[in-house]
């Protein structure tokens, strides 16, 4: 790995490195040069949560101190969702509200050179080195987020990426109350605000495709003998019968069949901007049209709630990005770390065999999951 982040591929029986054109690549050379140097792209989806090795502690967005603290517990709501920007082969780290942080510490609108950070690999954690040569590291009583003293990364210089799980509010469509974990360990819909109590973690199972919820206090939902709903267990359990309110506002899964009572809506708390990835690669505005690519290298961060121009599926079927008026689109968490997204015509938002974003999928595959 060189000083600028770009890597050289060294062939061990050989000793040769790899380089070349894009019309010809061969591991011949037997020193580095400009051909032989690669910028390396991290395989994880870009939105995450920020974790310190030495302290434990996740990263997350404070609007009081306006700065980047490595002081929370668990990464919950939409402050601690960080998104990695790649510009001009470094990475930016990007706040939920769409903010840069630079090494100082500051949160700023604007791409600056002192907000690029060169990645580099230790025993399999990130350090970020900033454009002086020094890393972020957790400093002060407060835990800041930005560079230190350190020339050589250490254990506090040293960062896991976790994966950002959807965290959801549910609304109860038949009493539009929101569920609520009061008091204590039970659920109940019966509150108009949303607070971290009101906010669940949604963790679906990579074999069954089914879906455990999480509190804020590292608790999932759990049925006891009545049908009724507690947040003690550390597994969830499935009786096969559908959830639904009783007029008390508690949550009970007693019922055989689906009617206004079991019917739930989710509001994703935890994605106010958003980065899409299908099987063929991201999703990113194409460059002379209104309509969408999906099968880019690069990404586009997109707002769920966007003032100039909304997302719409046009008669041909086309997903275009300047419409008048905002369109409702459904997303379904269907599988572990991939959502389909339904529009209003209900069909499903599928990348196609040219890389275009179409709105006319019949039914979910591999076309039409989406990384989030």
């Amino acid at each position: 790995m060189q000083s600028d982040g770009r890597w050289a591929l060294q062939s061990e029986p050989y000793s040769c490195y790899f380089g070349g054109s894009a019309e010809y690549l061969s591991c011949f050379a037997q020193t580095i040069g400009e051909s032989e140097l690669w910028a390396m792209h991290l395989a994880l989806h870009p939105q995450a949560n920020l974790l310190s090795v030495s302290r434990k502690r996740y990263a997350r967005l404070s609007t009081r101190d306006n700065k980047l603290c490595m002081d929370s517990n668990i990464p919950w709501g939409m402050d601690s969702l960080i998104t990695l920007v790649y510009l001009d082969e470094k990475y930016s780290l990007k706040t939920c509200d769409n903010r840069f942080l630079s090494n100082d510490g500051k949160l700023v609108m604007e791409h600056r050179p002192n907000t690029s950070f060169t990645l580099e690999l230790k025993s399999g954690k990130l350090a970020f080195k900033d454009c002086e040569g020094k890393f972020l590291s957790r400093t002060g009583p407060t835990g800041t987020l930005k560079s230190g003293r350190c020339s050589r990364p250490g254990k506090g210089e040293l960062f896991d990426l976790e994966e950002s799980h959807p965290q959801v509010s549910r609304l109860d469509v038949s009493n539009e109350r929101v569920m609520s974990l009061i008091p204590g360990v039970s659920i109940s819909a019966n509150q108009d605000d949303e607070t971290d109590m009101e906010t669940f973690q949604m963790e679906i199972d990579k074999e069954t495709k089914k879906c455990m919820f999480r509190t804020n206090g590292g608790n999932y939902w759990t049925l006891v003998t009545h049908g009724g709903f507690l947040s003690t267990a550390t597994e969830a359990a499935n009786n096969g019968k559908y959830v639904c309110t009783k007029k008390n506002g508690q949550l009970a899964a007693v019922s055989d069949s689906l009617g206004e009572d079991e019917q739930f809506m989710l509001k994703l708390i935890n994605r106010p901007i958003l980065v899409l990835r299908g099987e063929n690669g991201f999703v990113c505005h194409h460059k002379t049209s209104n309509t969408l690519d999906c099968s880019r290298s690069v990404y586009d961060i997109f707002s769920l709630l966007f003032s100039d121009g909304f997302w719409f599926v046009s008669s041909s079927g086309l997903v275009c990005t300047d419409g008048n008026k905002p369109e409702d689109f459904f997303f379904e968490f269907v599988e572990y770390g991939r959502v389909a997204i339904k529009g209003q015509n209900s069909k499903y938002l599928r990348g196609d065999q040219g890389g275009t974003l179409m709105g006319d999928g019949l039914s979910v595959d591999a076309s039409s999951l989406w990384e989030h």
